[in-house]
């Protein structure tokens, strides 16, 4: 570990933009930042890009250290911090965002009011397919619940085809008078 002496100078350097003082302050510093970073953000790829982050800040404002003040090491590692934990906060925020604008997504399903309609229109609508004999019954409840074909109904019941389209026909007739009732 490089001496606090050697660490300001080093800085001072930087300060100047001498690459190669960089170089040597991030082979001393770098290890120690790597710490900071990897402690608060507990995710070694995040600490890396949060790491090479601090060093471009350090880069940058490396002319406004003042030697004799505080420690070089504190006023790095507290660049090192302020940042991860800066990172830190704009992960959360976009993951808490992120929920809210989940929570503000309008549900696109019926709500109370057309759900209790709808009970009211089944129940209608039950009470005058039983109405029906049992085999028109079965056949509207095929071919409008269960999507089965005219020809696919005709062979469950053992009828003609144009027979199932007239059941189906007077069915629904009937059916729209009851309704309308």
């Amino acid at each position: 570990m490089a001496t606090r002496a050697e660490i300001e100078v080093l800085i001072a350097q930087v300060g100047m933009r001498d690459r190669a003082a960089f170089s040597s302050l991030y082979a001393r510093t770098s290890a120690k930042l790597f710490g900071v970073c990897l402690r608060i953000l507990k995710d070694r790829a995040a600490a890396e890009d949060a790491l090479q982050e601090v060093f471009v800040k350090i880069w940058y404002n490396a002319d406004k250290f003042i030697a004799g003040g505080y420690s070089p090491m504190t006023w790095l590692i507290t660049i090192a911090r302020n940042h991860a934990i800066d990172r830190l906060r704009a992960a959360q925020a976009l993951t808490q965002g992120m929920g809210a604008e989940a929570d503000a997504v309008p549900d696109g399903g019926p709500g109370p009011e057309a759900l209790a309609v709808a009970a009211s229109q089944r129940a209608a609508i039950d009470g005058c397919l039983e109405e029906l004999e049992d085999d028109k019954a079965d056949a509207v409840r095929g071919a409008y619940l269960e999507g089965y074909s005219y020809q696919q109904l005709a062979d469950r019941s053992g009828v003609p085809v144009n027979t199932m389209r007239t059941w189906l026909r007077r069915s629904l007739l009937k059916l729209r008078d009851c309704l309308t009732r």
